[in-house]
């Protein structure tokens, strides 16, 4: 099928090659910065507190945290809640990007069918809206570390822009194959967010790493293949910055340790490359099954 454009004729068929792909997608660059505002202002249309609303998600957590903790801990340190707000920032990211993207195509029947740009605008601005979110939020992270004088893992930090680009790719790559899969299977959307609650308690967000990491067998070996928990141990090292707790000084080796103890910063950069370099791969993987599937959207819309 053929769709004409101001920019000329755009072929959506099977034949349309992944370089074409990449090529239209940075060609419409601004059309993808365009979509991504549009889905940020529809959200906060009308809104008194605009993008303030999705600063107040993280900091509420932050807030609940630490009362619970302060309750439960004698001397109520604010590290913990610190610690499972590094996670949740990446998780809240993921998760909505992937959502989002999921419906993008079905949402968006009108404009897919009536005009021409590159399909994948529509995934990719739903993992967009997500980053932005997700800058958002870590103000309230910031805003908590400055509070509560946390000292974060200085020599650990350099791990944070690639840890975030696997995870946006990531994020891509599965949008890509998602959207494109719930134009014929409307029943994906529903699949996803059961998927996500079952990944959400596989990913060490509100529990250490160490606890199912140490177990050994193959549960640990399992749990590893999850490439999210390389990207969440690596933003916790940096943020977080006790790979144990403070009082472990002589405490029983029974202790339940957070992250691994002598793993040094090139671990984790290891760990972080290999879920980059596949997130790389399944990205591309997933630009070639959308370009192989989008000529039927107009008739399955």
């Amino acid at each position: 099928m053929q769709v004409e454009g101001d920019a000329g004729w755009r072929v959506v068929s099977a034949r349309v090659g992944l370089g074409q792909q990449i090529r239209d997608i940075w060609k419409y660059r601004e059309f993808l910065v365009l979509s991504v505002r549009t889905q940020l202002n529809v959200k906060y249309k009308n809104s008194a507190l605009g993008f303030l609303w999705s600063m107040l998600n993280p900091a509420l957590y932050l807030v609940v945290f630490y009362v619970v903790f302060q309750l439960i801990l004698e001397n109520g340190i604010p590290s913990f809640p610190i610690f499972l707000l590094s996670g949740l920032l990446i998780w809240n990211l993921f998760s909505a990007g992937i959502a989002g993207a999921t419906g993008s195509i079905v949402g968006g029947g009108a404009i897919v069918k009536k005009v021409s740009f590159p399909r994948e605008i529509l995934p990719l601005s739903a993992v967009g809206a997500g980053l932005v979110h997700f800058f958002l939020q870590s103000v309230v992270l910031v805003l908590a570390l400055v509070l509560f004088r946390y000292s974060v893992g200085w020599e650990y930090l350099p791990l944070i822009p690639p840890a975030l680009l696997a995870l946006v790719l990531l994020a891509g790559a599965l949008g890509l194959f998602l959207s494109a899969v719930n134009v014929r299977l409307r029943d994906t959307e529903h699949m996803v967010e059961l998927a996500l609650l079952a990944w959400f308690w596989m990913t060490p967000i509100v529990y250490p790493f160490m606890l199912i990491a140490e177990r050994g067998g193959f549960v640990a070996q399992l749990y590893k293949l999850n490439p999210l928990v390389w990207i969440v141990i690596a933003f916790q090292r940096a943020i977080y910055n006790q790979p144990q707790p403070k009082s472990a000084a002589g405490a029983g080796t029974d202790l339940i340790k957070i992250l691994p103890v002598d793993a040094d910063f090139w671990y984790y950069a290891w760990h972080v490359g290999v879920v980059g370099a596949i997130a790389a791969a399944l990205f591309l993987a997933g630009l070639a099954y959308f370009g192989r599937v989008e000529g039927n959207f107009s008739e399955e819309l």
